[in-house]
């Protein structure tokens, strides 16, 4: 599953494949003004309201109502 930097609930950058793809894009672009440190835990830290998130793919049901043609022209 692809990751990406939010600000709050807002995407603000570009997908990666890792965590670790979207912390090096995120610095290369300017993304993250600050560079995270490392807290008690040794995990990385972001600006407040940042964090790294797993993109789900989102779907949609079909609505049992929408009539399809039965062929296509």
């Amino acid at each position: 599953m692809p990751y990406a930097l939010f600000d709050r609930d807002r995407q603000i950058g570009e997908s990666w494949p890792s965590e670790t793809e979207v912390w090096k894009r995120a610095l290369e672009r300017g993304l993250i003004s600050d560079v995270p440190v490392a807290d008690v835990s040794g995990e990385r830290v972001l600006p407040t309201g940042y964090h790294v998130r797993e993109l789900r793919e989102q779907r949609c049901e079909p609505d049992p109502a929408w009539k399809l043609p039965n062929e296509i022209s």
